[in-house]
Formats: C-alpha cells, structure tokens, sequence
C-alpha cells in the first residue's frame, strides 16, 4: 500500500474511516491527550462506593497499532459511572483509561452494537504508572491507588495523570522605561513595590495554571553601597528573588549601574484565571547598608510572561 487516494476531500470520490483518522491526526499534531484542562476529570462517586465517575470532556487518542491508523476522536456528555473492584489484604493500584477497540485493527467489537470508545480500568498497575500498556489505544486518566480491604474510593485515593493533547500557551511582553528618577531608598529591611515602571496591568487567560516569568530592570543606577533582593509579584503570588549588590568598577560620579533580572515559574491560583491582575518589580534592601536605587531615562523594564495550560 502506497500513496492513498483520492486526497480529502475530493468531489465524488470515495473516502475510508481512516484517512478522517489522519486528518485528526494532522491537526491534532500527532499528539493524543484531553482538549482542556477539566476534561475528563475523574472523580469519587456523588455518594462513595466501589467506583468512580468521569465528568464530561473531549479527548483525542492516537491508533497504537498500526501506522496509518489515524487518531480517534471522544467525548463524554455528563457523568459516566466507573465501577472499580474492591481490594483483598494487600493494597492495589488500578489505571482508569479512556480506550478506543476498533476492529478494523484490534478485537471483535461491532460498531453498530458495542462501544468502540469506552472508559477501562486496567487492574494491578505499579504504583508508579501514568501511561496506558504500549500497543493499547487508550489514554490515561487517573490512577486508583486503593490501600488494602478497601472497596469505596474517595478523591483522596485518586491521582490525575490525565495530560493535554496540545496544550496552550500565550506569551506577553511589556516594556516601559521611567520619564524622569524614580529613587528609592527605604533601606526597611523589607519588600517595596519599586521601580514604579516595573508595574504592568496582565490579562490572565481563563485556562493558564502556570506562568513563566522574567523581569528585568535594566541600567538601575546604584548610589553608595547597597545590598539586598529583587523580585517580582503577579497578583498575591511572588515569584523567587535574586541578589542585588553594588559592584566594584564605580562612575566618575562615585555610582555603578547593575542589572536586576528575577526569573521564577509561578503557579496560578484558581481565583486570578480570567482576571486582570497587577505585575510589579520588588526591591528587598538591606538595612545595614545606607545607598539608594534610581531608576531613571536610561533604565528599561522588560517583563516577559509566557502563560500555559495544564491539568
């Protein structure tokens, strides 16, 4: 089998299941996974028993068997029941999986009378597993680790493993740079939202759980001697702080200029998805040395944010 034919979507022609398969495949990029974040999320049942639900979703799931058997598409409308049986004396891990057995390649299911996709509790898994067994069709969705003579599963027993197909991202950059001096010398011992020019207005996507950060202050001006810390904040979550100190090579004027760059990956809280939320530079100096920061006409701001999706 070589080349096939007729190519998508010719007019009259004759089209198998499985070039509709490549061409989700295609657009999906060859990754399988959930859509979104909340899709497919497993769950304890509304009353605990010997089960577990799987709320509603969308998911694509790449053929494991055959190249040229294209990518499947699912989704669940609701909560789907999952029954799970119970443990013995020694504890168990189980792999809850979304499963597509197309008997094209795999089994002896009939369309017209069986579910091709169907959610599938692989049972004694190592306690470690997040992936299906190689050769199945199938993603994971969550892992029951269940401690022994245990036959009702509570959330606390359930781990997502559940992965996004293609994941999003958006990234934003802003700069600004002071109209006249902006100087700061508290020497408090403690965080200051500084330079003024460091703060931005940030739209945070609905979907990001996660962003990357980078803010830089370029060209800050040290007068005498100072020692301290420069961060940011987005929102209420602060990223990691670095170092500041004056250097060794100063001005004719007795100053040194220094770069301040503070880089963290932060996770994002619930609350602040969707929202536009306040990102600004922070300044930690210490309290035993007496110099000043200035940002003035020759500093730069950069902040850098790359936003992402996630489970």
């Amino acid at each position: 089998m070589t080349l096939i034919n007729p190519p998508l979507l010719v007019h009259g022609g004759t089209h198998a299941a499985r070039a509709f398969r490549m061409m989700v495949r295609d657009l999906s990029h060859g990754a399988q996974g959930i859509t979104e974040s909340d899709d497919l999320r497993v769950s304890q049942l509304a009353t605990p028993g010997a089960g577990v639900r799987v709320g509603d979703g969308s998911a694509v799931i790449r053929g494991a068997v055959a190249w040229g058997q294209g990518s499947y598409t699912q989704y669940n409308v609701g909560f789907q029941s999952v029954p799970v049986a119970p443990t013995g004396v020694s504890p168990r891990s189980d792999l809850l999986v979304l499963r597509v057995e197309d008997p094209e390649y795999e089994g002896v299911r009939d369309p017209e009378r069986d579910d091709i996709g169907y959610f599938h509790v692989i049972p004694n898994v190592s306690a470690n597993t997040t992936t299906p067994p190689a050769g199945m069709t199938a993603i994971a969705l969550a892992r029951i680790d269940m401690p022994a003579n245990t036959k009702v599963i509570t959330d606390g027993m359930i781990r997502d493993v559940r992965t996004i197909a293609n994941p999003r991202k958006e990234r934003q950059l802003h700069t600004a740079s002071p109209s006249g001096d902006q100087n700061w010398a508290g020497n408090s011992g403690s965080w200051a939202d500084w330079p003024p020019a460091s703060r931005f207005n940030i739209r945070v996507p609905k979907w990001a759980v996660r962003a990357r950060i980078v803010m830089t202050v370029s060209g800050l001006q040290v007068l005498g001697s100072i020692w301290g810390s420069t961060a940011f904040r987005l929102g209420s979550v602060q990223g990691q702080s670095i170092q500041i100190d004056d250097g060794s090579t100063k001005g004719t004027d007795g100053s040194v200029r220094i770069n301040a760059i503070a880089a963290d990956t932060i996770s994002i809280p619930a609350d602040m998805r969707g929202t536009t939320q306040p990102l600004q530079g922070l300044v930690f100096l210490s309290k035993d040395n007496a110099g000043s920061l200035q940002a003035d006409v020759v500093t730069t701001v950069i902040a850098d944010i790359e936003f992402e999706e996630g489970t």
